[in-house]
């Protein structure tokens, strides 16, 4: 039974990278490898490559493994990666298998697709991936299914060590954490827009997607944060929220191709996202280079001060 691994270090920034889709529609190695190093650099140390901002309903199961190696090796020692896993059982229990070999420290439940859910049989769907995979696990509740009392229930199962919570329903949500009394990482799955709000009623850690172009920003948001500023956090915050709030505009539809285009600002192109994510007219690619100039310009500087005291290396 495995019980020993570290939750603190889930306290902080979880990127969920970009995937780089080279000309021909194949993933783009040598531009995935490049940013997983300047995140690296930058002082991201939790990665969930192949997730949803990284278009895992799209990914066949080779690429999400290919894609997790990248990562390991492009990331450093130190980092802590979780693969995604999801769709059929045995999808979920081969990439969780094949991703382990591949470097992972650990899975994490995607949000159900499935139609006609309960708990009684979302348990049966992790119980079966948990026992065969028998890795630190992180389970993603973006819906109804699991329930609260379904996570609780988890959170007896010694490979589970935390939630990625996106329901932001925030009294529930505390209710819950209270309800825990410690055995789990309760984490904001909904990025920078409710991370301040989360964290203040117990979550220690965040998703992002923005981080993919303002690491340092986003870092220190998480750090003002953990240190109780905040004033300083919602300061940071709000520099960031032009970002989340394009991406959320029609549905959370402009999620993965706002940042995709913006990418293109910043460093290699990461190629247009599958079908079916949306594809950018111009007048809205313009619309995004206007708003996230000033958002660049603070990142560069902040990245600036930080190299001249040798906090970053990129």
């Amino acid at each position: 039974m495995m019980t020993d691994y570290d939750r603190s270090l889930l306290r902080t920034v979880h990127l969920v990278p970009l995937t780089a889709f080279a000309a021909d529609g194949s993933i783009n190695a040598d531009v995935q490898a490049g940013h997983i190093e300047t995140m690296s650099g930058a002082g991201i140390r939790v990665f969930l490559p192949a997730a949803g901002t990284s278009e895992f309903q799209s990914l066949s199961a080779d690429e999400v493994v290919e894609i997790v190696r990248i990562t390991r090796e492009a990331s450093g020692p130190d980092a802590q990666i979780f693969a995604p896993v999801g769709l059929q059982v045995g999808h979920a229990i081969e990439i969780g298998r094949r991703s382990m070999e591949a470097g992972a420290d650990g899975i994490m439940f995607m949000p159900f697709v499935h139609p006609y859910m309960s708990d009684a049989g979302a348990m049966d769907y992790y119980r079966e991936v948990i026992d065969t995979v028998a890795a630190p696990t992180l389970v993603y509740r973006k819906g109804p299914i699991p329930t609260d009392d379904l996570l609780l229930e988890l959170a007896e199962n010694p490979h589970v060590v935390g939630v990625k919570y996106a329901v932001n329903e925030l009294h529930g949500f505390r209710t819950t954490v209270m309800a825990d009394r410690g055995r789990l990482e309760w984490l904001c799955g909904s990025a920078e827009r409710f991370a301040p709000f989360y964290m203040l009623v117990g979550a220690t850690g965040y998703t992002t997607g923005a981080g993919n172009l303002a690491p340092n920003v986003t870092l220190a948001l998480h750090a003002a944060l953990a240190a109780g500023e905040y004033d300083e956090a919602l300061r940071l915050q709000a520099i960031l929220l032009p970002i989340e709030d394009y991406r959320a505009r029609v549905g959370d539809s402009y999620n993965v191709s706002m940042l995709k285009h913006a990418m293109t600002l910043v460093g290699p192109d990461f190629g247009q996202p599958r079908p079916p994510q949306r594809q950018l007219t111009e007048a809205e690619r313009a619309e995004i280079d206007g708003l996230m100039a000033p958002i660049l310009e603070i990142e560069q500087s902040m990245k600036s001060e930080l190299l001249a005291v040798g906090l970053t290396t990129d």
